[in-house]
């Protein structure tokens, strides 16, 4: 099987050859910077000036040199947005401050400060009415200079056999709603005036819509999976409660990924929802979500074993390859090899599942623990082994 093939097996519920691998292909399967220049030099590659698939997070874009070497096999489209574009920093004494083109203010402490984080949301006020949303200058999601090259790179993966995954341009309808809102004041509007809570998220349905609009009859015939992201799990439970999700969230999620598929019928949804989403999984599944990401094996509730069980026939999972909040960065390389093994048992056999740890690779990740990480799943991914050990 070449790299897409092995995708496409995985995301139909079929045993590949071995298990598809993913590093970098989105915003949230990715590796950060400093990570990734150690990884570099462990692997005996030379040193390069990362390109940033995420300023924010300082998240590097894995050069084609180990993407070879890893035997990753997918390939994530970046279209223009506040993480990756127009990103101009003032010197603002102990920080780099940023204000994106959502009017969302991001500082970076000096002078190694490892990422952005956001300090002033533009519509925090507590006289905000939906008037102000209606009339605030909100970015043209849906400028075709946003995916501008889009296609010919997507086509360039394919002719190397790579399955191709594209993102959006805005965060998901309730975490970018927090971000221009200011998560408190959300919060607090969701629970006494859930009217101008979802005037805020229908707004964001809109901006998603007008990009997918734009972009996907471009692209949809070059693309296999289409990234959407929100998040509502804790480490213990979730942000909002399953009814309000329901209430508020679930039926314009239902809009949104209706329009995505009628755009794209062939591509499948990947949904990145970090924490303990389990009481929201089936909820997922019946508003058309195809892939969870990532599979939180830390978080209450998010047992491998039993997420397999229970939803392994309508779900696959991407992610949960290994313990990213813990072993990989404090653990030995014989701690990792053990973590990836287990949740490999777990989550690979019958196929719906391809590796990537949880969430993203951060800088305090030795790279001895990542070259174990990616040797583990070598030694234990094949259908041969993978039959032996079940």
């Amino acid at each position: 099987m070449n790299s897409r093939e092995r995708i496409l097996a995985a995301l139909n519920h079929q045993e590949p050859d071995r298990i598809p691998f993913d590093l970098g292909s989105t915003q949230v399967t990715g590796i950060h910077v400093v990570a990734y220049q150690r990884l570099r030099d462990c692997l005996g590659l030379p040193p390069v000036e990362p390109q940033m698939c995420d300023t924010i997070q300082q998240l590097a874009l894995p050069d084609d040199d180990v993407i070879e070497r890893l035997g990753v096999d997918v390939r994530g489209l970046f279209p223009l947005n506040s993480h990756n574009w127009n990103i101009v920093s003032h010197d603002i004494g102990d920080y780099w401050e940023y204000v994106d083109e959502w009017g969302i203010t991001h500082d970076r402490p000096k002078p190694d400060g490892l990422y952005y984080s956001m300090v002033r949301s533009p519509l925090a006020d507590a006289s905000v009415t939906q008037d102000n949303i209606r009339n605030y200058r909100w970015p043209n999601t849906g400028d075709p200079a946003r995916i501008a090259g889009l296609r010919a790179q997507a086509l360039a993966y394919r002719a190397q056999g790579k399955a191709v995954m594209i993102k959006g341009v805005l965060a998901g309808v309730f975490e970018m709603a927090q971000r221009v809102r200011g998560m408190d004041v959300l919060l607090m509007d969701m629970a006494s005036n859930d009217t101008l809570a979802g005037a805020f998220f229908d707004k964001m349905v809109e901006l998603k819509l007008a990009f997918w609009e734009m972009a996907l009859p471009q692209l949809a015939d070059a693309v296999d999976v289409i990234s959407e992201a929100d998040d509502y799990g804790t480490q213990v439970s979730q942000l909002i409660s399953p009814r309000m999700f329901r209430k508020l969230i679930k039926p314009r999620l239902a809009v949104l990924f209706k329009r995505i598929k009628e755009l794209a019928p062939n591509a499948k949804l990947f949904f990145h929802s970090c924490g303990n989403v389990r009481p929201l999984l089936p909820d997922f599944i019946e508003i058309g979500v195809d892939i969870l990401n990532p599979v939180h094996v830390r978080a209450t509730g998010m047992n491998p074993i039993e997420l397999k069980r229970d939803f392994g026939k309508d779900m696959v999972f991407w992610g949960g390859g290994v313990d990213t909040q813990g072993v990989l960065p404090t653990g030995t390389p014989q701690e990792v090899e053990d973590d990836v093994r287990r949740n490999i048992d777990a989550l690979a056999p019958g196929g719906g599942f391809v590796f990537n740890t949880i969430h993203n690779i951060q800088a305090d990740v030795p790279p001895e623990n990542i070259v174990a990480m990616w040797e583990a799943v070598n030694e234990t991914s094949s259908s041969a082994n993978l039959a032996n050990r079940h």
